[in-house]
């Protein structure tokens, strides 16, 4: 036995419970470590605020051991805590690797699971195609959260996060899914309406849309359009940025698996603007083999491999000429 386990075992023998009632309140304690309050922890249990309150009261009165600091602003972790924290992970990943062992073997297909993606992936790309997962897998359930923000997997927020770089957290297995282009794009009616752009110092005449810079790391996209231009409308949103370029608010640098659903959009100056940037899937290592975890995965890798063009090539369609639509205002 190593020494975490060991520690674990004292710190359960520490209470006067049976183990499954330990185990129930370590779930609990789990939860309000990784969400910071009582009310998250009871809303990702799917529980009752004050069931939680009820469980981790339970723990520290059986370990005899104050685990968090309250205040205002949410739960921390008392020294007890962090201790506690090693150990209640490490019976975790034995209880998910075990039933993963179990359930892997010859079993319909079935459970939830989480993907944490970018909006633009995760609502553009792949919920329209996840029907063809469900269908082949009725007892399947996928749950989508689609976001900016990156999602843990070590605090268990998603069971596959899609981002767009490698991991620096241990016990995470990971696989570069594909590389995508972001051009510049506008929509059709406003191209039509504002100045010629022929060249990349015409961009510095027209609005742009784009990030958030606290938000979204913008070295490489202030490289490709110019240091010099700042956003007029910011968002967090890809969908945001999306639907202010189709209303006609100006250009924008969309990613091109983005545009490509959107007809009435062009690119502009595609072959001297663009953006190269990196899909990559990362699972929790006790998921590894669980089959519904992987079989999602593969569906995942399988899709972005069968539409590998999509996320390269700017789907350009022909605009007139900056003669012709000038030509055309005067007329």
């Amino acid at each position: 036995m190593n020494s975490q386990s060991m520690c674990v075992n004292e710190q359960l023998a520490m209470g006067n419970k049976k183990p499954n009632q330990n185990w129930d309140d370590l779930r609990y304690f789990l939860a309000v470590a990784r969400t910071g309050t009582l009310s998250a922890a009871a809303k990702q249990l799917g529980t009752e605020h004050a069931t939680v309150a009820r469980h981790i009261q339970a723990l520290e009165d059986g370990l005899n051991s104050r685990l968090f600091h309250k205040s205002y602003s949410g739960y921390g972790l008392t020294d007890a805590g962090e201790r506690l924290l090693i150990g209640a992970e490490a019976i975790e990943s034995a209880y998910v690797c075990a039933t993963a062992a179990a359930s892997s073997d010859g079993q319909t297909i079935s459970g939830t699971v989480r993907i944490g993606a970018p909006d633009g992936f995760g609502n553009v790309f792949l919920a329209p195609r996840v029907r063809a997962l469900t269908d082949r897998h009725p007892e399947l359930e996928i749950e989508i959260l689609a976001s900016a923000r990156l999602f843990s997997l070590l605090k268990r927020e998603a069971d596959i996060a899609i981002g767009h770089s490698s991991p620096e957290q241990m016990r995470l297995v990971s696989r570069r899914l594909t590389d995508f282009r972001m051009y510049v794009y506008a929509s059709r009616a406003y191209l039509e309406a504002a100045s010629a752009i022929v060249t990349r110092q015409d961009l510095k005449k027209h609005p742009f849309i784009g990030f958030i810079e606290e938000v979204f790391a913008a070295e490489d996209y202030s490289d490709a359009i110019g240091a010099d231009i700042k956003p007029r409308i910011r968002s967090t949103s890809i969908l945001a940025q999306l639907h202010a370029t189709l209303s006609g608010s100006g250009l924008c640098m969309l990613p091109a698996f983005v545009a490509s659903s959107y007809p009435m959009l062009v690119p502009v100056l595609s072959e001297q603007v663009s953006v190269t940037l990196s899909f990559h899937m990362h699972i929790h290592e006790d998921h590894r083999r669980a089959t519904h975890v992987r079989e999602v995965a593969a569906f995942i890798a399988a899709e972005v491999e069968r539409n590998h063009s999509l996320f390269h090539e700017p789907a350009a369609r022909p605009v007139a000429s900056p003669e012709k639509m000038h030509q055309n205002r005067r007329l």
